[in-house]
């Protein structure tokens, strides 16, 4: 099990732990950026053969503890194995976690910088994903502190088989799904999904998932679980709904 805690996140820990985990695995290391005495780094796993290329982010808010957490306990879980090409971002906004907070040191949101590139972070990440060829999937890890359950955001305008119910099923599995009929503003069109009716691509402030909606996949997914559950629950949470989501695009 991972040992973070959400009031005392270390992330230059963090990092080395990710850094060990993932060389183990056969992953290679990709600085992108030093912010704050802490790397941000890439992650990838280029396996043999014409597989499915998957890519996982997470850490873009500082006060989202979960979501690093969670990608590490799927990394040491061995989630990352022979049946996809892997790519991995986990820690985006390292000062972000040296301060606890949503935004990076200049006070910038960087999930919501993909159009601007104000931030050095962002405009590192994006230039990491502009050598990177096409996804297949990709999935960005967050946390919620204003919802009681899971839930997560679809995007996939091309009508792609989706694969929205089984994360979500999989996650009632170890907590609560958030079940009004409005989350964040936006209407469900589930218990714990939200597919956004309006051109994600009109917004003025673009998030890292509408950046890669745009120029890098077709089919992608925002996993939120909620900060009230413990800590160790919000990584089983996010580990089991991508599993999920992996295990039925695989069958597919």
């Amino acid at each position: 099990m991972v040992a973070v805690k959400a009031s005392a996140f270390d992330p230059a820990g963090f990092a080395r732990r990710f850094d060990a985990a993932a060389r183990d695995r056969g992953f290679r290391a990709e600085p992108l950026v030093e912010v704050a005495g802490v790397p941000l780094v890439a992650y990838t796993k280029r396996t043999p053969g014409p597989l499915p290329r998957i890519y996982v982010s997470s850490g873009i808010h500082g006060d989202e503890p979960a979501a690093p957490g969670s990608l590490l306990h799927m990394l040491e879980g061995g989630l990352f194995d022979h049946r996809a090409t892997w790519f991995l971002c986990p820690l985006l906004n390292p000062t972000g976690y040296v301060r606890g907070t949503r935004e990076n040191d200049a006070g910038i949101d960087l999930n919501r910088d993909y159009l601007d590139l104000r931030s050095i972070e962002v405009a590192a990440h994006v230039r990491w994903l502009r050598r990177q060829p096409s996804f297949d999937i990709t999935f960005c890890l967050h946390e919620d502190w204003e919802t009681q359950g899971f839930y997560l955001y679809e995007l996939n305008p091309d009508g792609r088989p989706t694969l929205a119910e089984a994360m979500v099923a999989a996650a009632g599995l170890h907590g609560s799904i958030e079940t009004g009929a409005v989350i964040d503003g936006r209407e469900t069109h589930a218990p714990g999904i939200i597919r956004p009716d309006s051109d994600p691509l009109l917004r003025e402030r673009w998030p890292e998932a509408i950046y890669l909606l745009r120029h890098h996949c077709r089919l992608g997914y925002t996993l939120e679980t909620p900060s009230v559950a413990p800590l160790a629950q919000r990584f089983v949470t996010q580990h089991a709904a991508v599993a999920a989501a992996l295990n039925t695009f695989f069958k597919s």
